[in-house]
């Protein structure tokens, strides 16, 4: 595993730690984090294993390691600072969206462009191809998939979520996922204590998409799911544009703490409504951003 991936990979574990506001003691399990940082078990193992040096984590006495009282004294914008590969990640869809970039690019173009290693590259091609953006073809070729960037199909995606959106809380199947609510429920109350000031608009999408896709699985329709991911995926880098108001995503994240309460207490009606009602104001407000570009 290249240096790279390995301090990436530390620090979205630290991130994760903050984000769910995890206390000193909580087991790490390798197996969990490997499945939500989309990568195998070994790189994930050796990761903790470089947070256990610096400190940061502890050792568990039966094997595995858990959150060590140095993790919680890092704030989320230290962490960012370790992560120098952002910036270009974020470069690659702005570029990419303002059709500065090719629909297929080698890696020696994209390396000389960004001024990367092949190691450095590798890294973020493999974030991007795992959010499902970009794919690989043979060789060292690569290819954008499909993309929104267009204003009216994302005004139209919306609209697409206010149907369906609403309508997956009142299915006849629909049944709470518990556990599932709380782990968003912790991301969001981080980011409303604080955390939306410092965590990156990737971070941001990802967390709210997480709650929306919580919640579209609860519905037990598969179809509302699939849809719902399908768009989360395509309209990405246009949020990423986006989410540039803070307050606005701090207003969206308070009203995402109030919809996980409705479900919570089982107010599945009360909840669709306000699930109208939250994606209804957020459509406004980006497309008022939007028309002011």
């Amino acid at each position: 595993m290249s240096q790279t991936l390995q301090t990436q990979l530390a620090a979205d574990i630290l991130l994760r730690i903050s984000a769910h506001a995890m206390p000193v003691g909580a087991r790490l399990s390798e197996r969990a984090l490997a499945e939500a940082l989309r990568v195998s078990r070994s790189p994930v193992r050796t990761a903790l294993r470089q947070l256990a040096k610096q400190a940061l984590i502890d050792p568990h006495p039966d094997g595995g390691f858990v959150v060590g009282k140095g993790a919680l004294k890092i704030k989320p914008a230290e962490i960012a600072s370790e992560t120098p590969d952002e910036e270009i990640y974020l470069r690659i869809a702005q570029e990419r969206l303002d059709g500065r970039l090719p629909h297929r690019i080698s890696e020696n173009e994209l390396m000389r462009r960004y001024d990367v290693t092949r190691s450095q590259l590798a890294d973020i091609l493999r974030r991007i191809s795992t959010e499902g953006w970009m794919e690989r073809l043979p060789g060292h070729g690569w290819e954008f998939t499909e993309a929104m960037t267009s204003a009216a199909a994302y005004a139209q995606a919306y609209r697409y979520r206010m149907l369906v959106e609403p309508a997956a809380i009142l299915e006849p199947d629909f049944t709470v996922d518990e556990a599932g609510l709380r782990q968003c429920l912790k991301e969001q109350q981080a980011l409303v204590k604080g955390e939306i000031d410092r965590v990156s608009p990737a971070q941001i999408f990802d967390a709210n998409t997480r709650l929306h896709e919580t919640i579209a699985a609860c519905s037990g329709n598969t179809f509302i799911l699939d849809s719902l991911r399908r768009i989360n995926r395509i309209r990405r880098l246009m949020e990423y544009r986006k989410a540039v108001d803070r307050k606005q995503a701090l207003r969206r994240c308070e009203e995402h703490l109030v919809l996980i309460d409705l479900l919570l207490a089982n107010k599945l009606e009360r909840a669709s409504r306000m699930m109208a009602t939250h994606l209804g104001a957020a459509a406004r407000e980006k497309q008022s951003v939007e028309s002011r570009r």
